[in-house]
């Protein structure tokens, strides 16, 4: 049971965690300041625990979020909607940022930030990628026992001695946005790993792993489903903390926070491994990033391909394989920052939705609700968030006007008591059901 969750628990972690697991902690320890610790919090908050609970629920439903959304709202919404998360959290843009900070932060120091080596690079990554991932059963070996442990074991060196070196220097000044709201830009900032949203889509690849153990009874699987979350949540935990700490008393110079072009978290992880390993921190650099996001990549293209193979029966897991990978390549070469700055605002829109979704979910398993209350909730998410994610782009006009009114706006979570409204609805309106009982038959171990 306990080597079973840790196995499965190893190898979630290691496809998780990747390019944005990397940087953003860092940069947030950066512009954080002397409000770190709050900003820390929130971010272990949206980063860890919305990530690990979404895993553990769609690894406790039947049939996964698909099934449970077609129960709950409608076969069409659901699919609709998951069609979108997968191709954001995949070849639209966590796929081609692996690619991109692993070059940026890992290689470009070695060769230079040039778009023939960017292309170049990012053409061997994915080639890689996707022979790894043409045998789905078989990165448990791959990457679960081997990469993931690797990995990790690299960027907590580089954590303990930046510790040691660094620990005693004092906090820059937070930026504006952590000065006025420390715990709420960590959130936000949190969404940036876009964990919760992977952890929908991964939900496939722990199926499918679990699976392979087969058990022999409700209680063992539950057991073994614990282990797996606890495993994720330290290993994110304690990494998260390590790196937020180290940009925070990392000292960044003036004309570098200045520069917005410059990424601040991969400059701290590059500073810090040159600073700290002198000659040898260039490739002890390269090697942990390029791993590190390697996994990554991985697991995200097995899973994007394995939803749309399920659902979309007419072409074969191997082209989706194929095309996605191929759109990954082609969107790495954009570069970091365009990757970032695209995906931003489809994250703000899904992540919500996603929350919400979890919330309906686990209150369904414990009391009864409407199926029109539980669809009013999520359409209320739906627009919330469209409005927030308007206002953001265009904070000038009178959806923005209106979205300041919203209580929590200020945390980014102004769908929130409009979400609660919703809720309360549904435990009223009169055709309230209670969700379905978890079947382990999917699981049991053969006679």
């Amino acid at each position: 049971m306990v080597k079973k969750g840790f196995l499965t628990g190893l190898l979630l972690f290691g496809v998780f965690f990747g390019a944005g697991n990397l940087i953003f902690p860092p940069a947030l320890g950066v512009a954080s300041g002397n409000h770190f610790w709050p900003a820390i919090l929130g971010f272990c908050l949206s980063g860890v625990g919305l990530a690990i609970i979404t895993l553990l629920v769609g690894t406790l439903t039947n049939g996964g979020f698909k099934h449970e959304m077609d129960l709950k709202f409608s076969p069409w919404f659901s699919l609709s909607f998951l069609v979108i998360l997968y191709l954001t959290i995949g070849p639209l843009f966590a796929i081609p940022r692996t690619a991109t900070v692993s070059f940026e932060v890992g290689l470009s120091p070695l060769v230079g930030n040039s778009q023939v080596a960017l292309m170049i690079f990012s053409f061997f990554f994915f080639l890689a990628a996707y022979l790894l991932a043409s045998h789905p059963t078989n990165i448990m070996a791959s990457v679960g026992k081997v990469l993931t442990p690797l990995f990790a074991l690299l960027i907590l060196s580089l954590v303990i001695v930046g510790a040691v070196k660094y620990g005693q220097s004092g906090s820059g000044t937070a930026s504006a946005d952590y000065l006025a709201n420390a715990f709420g830009g960590g959130i936000l900032a949190g969404y940036n790993t876009v964990d919760a949203l992977a952890a929908v889509a991964f939900c496939l690849v722990a199926t499918e792993t679990l699976k392979q153990f087969g058990f022999a009874n409700k209680r063992e699987y539950l057991s073994t489903i614990w282990v797996v979350g606890v495993v994720t949540s330290l290993a994110f935990s304690i990494l998260y903390i390590g790196l937020g700490y180290l940009g925070n008393k990392f000292a960044v110079p003036e004309n570098v926070l200045a520069d917005p072009s410059i990424n601040k978290g991969a400059y701290v992880l590059a500073q810090a491994s040159y600073q700290l390993f002198g000659s040898f921190g260039r490739y002890f650099l390269s090697v942990m990033v390029i791993l590190t996001c390697f996994t990554t990549t991985v697991g995200l293209i097995v899973a994007v391909s394995e939803f749309f193979a399920k659902h979309f029966t007419k072409l074969s897991y191997k082209f989706y394989l194929s095309i996605f990978t191929l759109i990954g390549f082609l969107i790495a070469n954009l570069g970091l920052n365009a990757v970032i700055a695209f995906s931003l605002p489809v994250l703000s829109l899904l992540y919500p939705i996603v929350i919400v979704l979890v919330v309906i979910i686990l209150l369904n398993k414990v009391m009864p609700l409407s199926k029109r209350g539980m669809s009013l909730t999520i359409a209320i998410v739906s627009i919330m968030s469209f409005l927030e994610v308007l206002a953001g782009l265009l904070p000038k006009t009178i959806v923005a006007t209106f979205v300041d009114y919203l209580p929590l706006h200020a945390m980014s979570m102004g769908w929130l008591l409009p979400t609660v409204i919703g809720l309360v609805i549904a435990m009223l309106l009169p055709d309230r059901v209670r969700g379905e009982v978890f079947d382990l038959k999917q699981f049991e171990k053969e006679a």
